[in-house]
């Protein structure tokens, strides 16, 4: 099918985005051009720089940050890893109710998290060390109310991280205030699993710990490669991980496809298939591209409808190549 000027090969009843997300062919067809060079010998590690300077560069514009802030992961766990590193032991992280672990976790390993509901998170910033959460919630796809957050976390002199992975390459963002923004890219940017980025401001860089340091993360990778001392790139890329590649080479594509994107068309497309939906259940709008249902998950997929359980619902998302002909097999689970 043809979606926003690109070809995609998405079944019909594809909803399940939050999961994985589908790409177009111009990126699938630059990893398998890849592939066939690798299974052929073609390949040398420094011919893959600039596949990963192309993603960097990607998500730094996405993040509307300079590419020198960016650094590049395989998860957004092993990224907010190194924001976790760099706080006291028993330093306290305010995070969201039923937030995404992947965010959490990294945080409770060496400090006391507390949750509270979503939409009171910026009444409850004075007296913790940092807030932690998604834009758009993982679980049902609330959006969090960033203008109140940052507005909560710079009269207390609070640091935030972001986790933008569920909204980015759906919803236009203004996140370049925030001290971390961390994301993954194989669910609404259409990249393969095993590419991440941390944009790390400047205020926030030496609260920041290379948990994960290694060759790549040198100030010229190909010159650090062996021996002492520790010398890490002056930048962002010091919290580098050496990049899986085949991951790269398709958020690099990815990116490029991105760019030619009007986010807020996207996001008009998308909430308008999901609220659409939830009207025609009699249910309120919620003004996001995912939506969580309390129904029989065996009855969507009898419905061709591919979909997710998440948090004991089922979880779907309208992305750029989804039509109203998904909002009737939805309707249709429901009889």
């Amino acid at each position: 099918m043809l979606a926003f000027g690109a070809e995609f090969a998405v079944p019909a009843g594809y909803l399940n985005t939050p999961s994985i997300g589908v790409p177009p062919a111009r990126v699938a067809d630059a990893v398998e051009r890849a592939v066939r060079r690798w299974r052929s010998g073609q390949d040398t590690p420094g011919g893959f720089d600039d596949v990963v300077t192309r993603s960097r560069q990607g998500f730094a514009r996405l993040a509307g940050v300079p590419a020198e802030r960016v650094a590049i992961g395989a998860s957004v766990s092993q990224l907010v890893a190194c924001v976790a590193g760099g706080l006291r032991p028993g330093a306290r992280v305010l995070a969201a109710g039923r937030e995404f672990t992947s965010v959490t976790f990294p945080f409770a390993q060496r400090a006391e998290v507390t949750e509270v509901p979503l939409e009171e998170l910026a009444r409850h910033v004075e007296g913790h060390d940092l807030v932690a959460v998604s834009v758009v919630q993982s679980a049902d796809g609330r959006v969090a109310d960033l203008a109140a957050l940052r507005a909560a976390s710079e009269a207390a002199g609070v640091p935030v991280l972001l986790d933008v992975t569920q909204a980015a390459g759906w919803l236009p963002l203004d996140v370049a205030w925030a001290d971390w923004v961390v994301c993954a890219g194989y669910k609404w940017l259409f990249s393969p699993r095993g590419c991440a980025w941390l944009a790390v401001h400047p205020r926030a860089h030496e609260r920041t710990t290379a948990v994960a340091a290694n060759w790549y993360a040198g100030e010229d990778p190909w010159t650090t490669v062996y021996g002492m001392p520790l010398r890490l790139a002056a930048d962002a890329r010091a919290f580098d991980l050496s990049p899986i590649w085949l991951a790269h080479v398709g958020a690099a594509e990815a990116f490029d496809y991105v760019d030619t994107l009007d986010l807020a068309a996207v996001r008009d497309h998308n909430v308008a298939l999901a609220d659409t939906l939830l009207g025609k259940l009699g249910l309120p709008e919620r003004g996001s591209a995912i939506v969580a249902l309390e129904a029989d998950a065996a009855r969507f997929a009898e419905a061709g409808v591919v979909a997710g359980v998440r948090d004991g619902r089922v979880r779907i998302g309208f992305h750029l190549y989804n039509s109203p002909d998904d909002v009737e097999r939805v309707l249709g689970a429901f009889g």
